[in-house]
């Protein structure tokens, strides 16, 4: 899929430009062409020498360099890539590209582009945590630039959080998935996944058993042919896809509110296990086992995310999918639920503890149409992802064309 892609890779300041060696590397053994812009910062980790060897290509390091400059240099390597991927993306440069800044190549580059960005941010936890950062993510988002990471995990600089820069290979997924052609490139399909917590006081909380695995696999899948997938996840047991924009969330109404936030969108997959309930007050303090005594708990009920969706009269999204987990009278109990929440589709399952699929790794689905239900064989659950997929690609497709659906 890379072969002869031109990707133009700024490396910028912070200890993760180490990666930027390998992810080079791993880039040129797929086939793709590397040409390296070298900040001021990065090269206080990584040197141009480096970099040229592994790329076998001119490292950029000034903007005004005359020899380049002469011939507009600095537009030209910003429209001559199929990809720009910046690895690692520090809070700096994402500050100045979220204001439109241009003082140094990188920026410059940057703003004077019409080519696809990729950005792997990479900082202290603290830095990506900050107010300042995460609005400047959300411009950036909101302007189409790629995401990739941060992961979480240890810091150089002692600390543990989000903010670890994507791997090499996370990054040459994303980079792969940008630049795929597919049938729904151009879509922007939002997708959510996994259970919700809803907290009864600071150390528990009312959960369910769903891994959150037959949403990341749809994730994957509608990457896989082209889209754009915003993933809102509660607190999953596997990890996110690569190449989406992710936003984790604990509670119902969190996911309300990223999904809300994610809008529009050309398609909405509703995967997530949403609690029904949850604790009207909850305690901001443990709540102590007296002998004898049980707590009273007060339930309220949460947000249906579905249904908002689904009855929106603008910024609907064209196709609503939303998911049934049944324990029995599955197809007439699935069908009640797409007319009460007013989606087109409904995806429904048997989870009886003798099917072993919540929480397994296979998955038996009927699909809920105006038309009627439709039997699917039971499969893997990235099987049962990849076939749904396709069948919201032809949806899409069907639409645009304008025909009947």
């Amino acid at each position: 899929m890379l072969t002869d892609k031109h990707i133009l890779l700024i490396v910028s300041g912070g200890i993760a430009a180490f990666k930027a060696l390998d992810l080079v590397r791993r880039l040129k053994e797929r086939g793709a062409r590397v040409t390296p812009v070298l900040t001021k910062g990065g090269a206080q980790f990584v040197t141009p020498l480096s970099l040229s060897a592994l790329s076998g290509a001119k490292v950029y390091q000034d903007l005004f360099d005359l020899t380049d400059e002469a011939e507009m240099g600095h537009i030209e390597l910003s429209r001559a890539a199929d990809l720009i991927v910046v690895a690692p993306a520090t809070a700096d440069l994402m500050a100045k590209m979220a204001g439109g800044q241009a003082d140094d190549l990188a920026s410059t580059l940057l703003l004077a582009t019409d080519t696809p960005v990729l950005i792997a941010p990479a900082m202290n936890v603290r830095m990506w945590d900050h107010p300042a950062t995460q609005r400047n993510l959300a411009t950036l988002k909101s302007d189409g630039i790629l995401t990739v990471g941060p992961n979480q995990g240890d810091m150089a600089c002692g600390e543990y959080g989000y903010g670890r820069m994507a791997e090499p290979l996370e990054i040459v997924d994303a980079i792969s998935d940008a630049l795929a052609d597919g049938p729904l490139k151009g879509c922007h399909v939002l997708v959510t996944s996994g259970p919700t917590h809803e907290p009864i006081d600071p150390v528990r909380y009312i959960a369910n058993r769903s891994s959150g695995a037959q949403g990341t696999a749809i994730a994957k899948a509608l990457v896989a042919l082209g889209a754009r997938v915003t993933f809102v996840t509660g607190p999953a047991s596997v990890p996110p896809p690569a190449g989406v924009d992710l936003r984790p969330v604990e509670t119902a109404q969190e996911m309300l509110d990223a999904v809300k936030a994610a809008l529009p969108a050309d398609a909405a997959v509703f995967a997530a296990a949403v609690a029904d309930w949850r604790v009207a007050s909850a305690s901001d303090r443990k709540i102590k086992k007296e002998a004898g005594a049980l707590p009273q708990l007060t339930f309220a009920e949460n947000p249906d995310i579905l249904a908002h969706v689904a009855g929106l009269r603008q910024g609907r999204p064209a196709l609503v999918v939303g998911f049934a987990a049944e324990t029995n009278d599955v197809v007439a109990h699935a069908t009640a639920k797409r007319a009460r929440k007013g989606c087109d589709w409904i995806v429904a399952n048997d989870v009886s503890p003798e099917t072993g699929i919540m929480g397994g790794s296979e998955n038996a689905v009927t699909i809920i149409t105006a038309e009627g239900a439709e039997e699917w064989p039971r499969m893997g659950k990235d099987a049962v992802a990849t076939r749904l997929a396709a069948r919201i690609a032809v949806r899409i497709a069907d639409q645009i064309a304008g025909m009947p659906t």
